[in-house]
């Protein structure tokens, strides 16, 4: 069933008493109308209700992916008392799409007159009008393309995210946004990454691993499956987590364990 979220758009009545209506459903297909653009998102709400405010995992596919294939790797089961928004991105310039005939998501600021930072914005309105959020558990995980606009978003963004994840990614965004801070970062890597060279992974890591003041000698953290993890940590709790695995540029299958963990490691040190 598809149900419709709105902006600043005099619907707001209307999105209330749809969104009411359609509160039972395990998951939905939001739509929002920013600027002139129409954009949408699989909205998956709490599967395990709590009391108190709930964290929000937003997930962004990689470049020519889908909202409804990052719906089906598995965060809401592996956080059931958060809300996951999936949003659909739209067809973006790339060097290896240069005609922009594939689904993807800004890089830097000013980047389709910021047309993807603007749909976050109108969608963490509309989740937190929804949902009675926590708004120091509001994250952020993408791949590949999505990963490098994560990277952006906890540049140009970092009042609005208590940590990020961006998997297989490059942050070419970092360098245009004006109002960085340190922000906790989870970056995973495969060592043969076809797309996004491990070794410039490398140097993204190592540059953020700086700029949040860690340690430089990391100490093991997690290890699921092929995937091994290597933390950093700062005394100014903006930690960053170095996950390897021996694989390619796709998306690995424990990847939201490993994610979710460190989200809510980083929830609990806030509180």
């Amino acid at each position: 069933m598809k149900f419709a979220y709105a902006t600043a758009t005099g619907l707001l009545s209307l999105l209330l008493s749809v969104l009411s209506a359609a509160a039972d459903e395990p998951a939905g297909v939001a739509k929002w109308t920013v600027g002139t653009l129409e954009r949408e998102a699989v909205v998956i709400p709490p599967s395990k209700k709590t009391d108190g405010p709930v964290p929000v995992v937003f997930v962004f596919h990689g470049h020519g992916g889908t909202m409804k294939h990052m719906e089906k790797l598995g965060f809401q089961k592996q956080w059931p008392e958060a809300v996951i928004v999936c949003p659909q991105g739209l067809p973006t310039v790339t060097g290896r799409d240069p005609e922009g005939k594939r689904a993807g998501w800004q890089q830097k600021i000013g980047d389709n007159d910021d047309r993807d930072l603007k749909f976050v914005d109108a969608m963490l309105k509309t989740v937190r009008e929804k949902y009675k959020v926590d708004n120091s558990r509001v994250f952020a995980t993408g791949h590949s393309n999505g990963g490098g606009f994560t990277y952006l978003l906890g540049a140009a963004r970092p009042k609005d995210f208590a940590a990020i994840a961006p998997s297989a990614a490059g942050a070419s965004g970092l360098r245009t946004a004006k109002e960085k801070q340190p922000l906790p970062v989870l970056h995973i890597a495969g060592e043969k990454d076809e797309t996004v060279p491990f070794a410039n992974q490398q140097k993204t890591v190592e540059t953020v691993r700086k700029f949040n003041g860690c340690e430089a000698d990391g100490k093991p953290w997690a290890n699921v499956g092929d995937l091994t993890g290597t933390i950093y940590r700062s005394k100014d709790g903006a930690p960053v987590v170095f996950v390897e695995h021996p694989g390619t540029h796709k998306y690995p299958d424990s990847a939201p364990e490993l994610i979710v963990r460190f989200f809510k490691e980083q929830a609990v040190e806030k509180k």
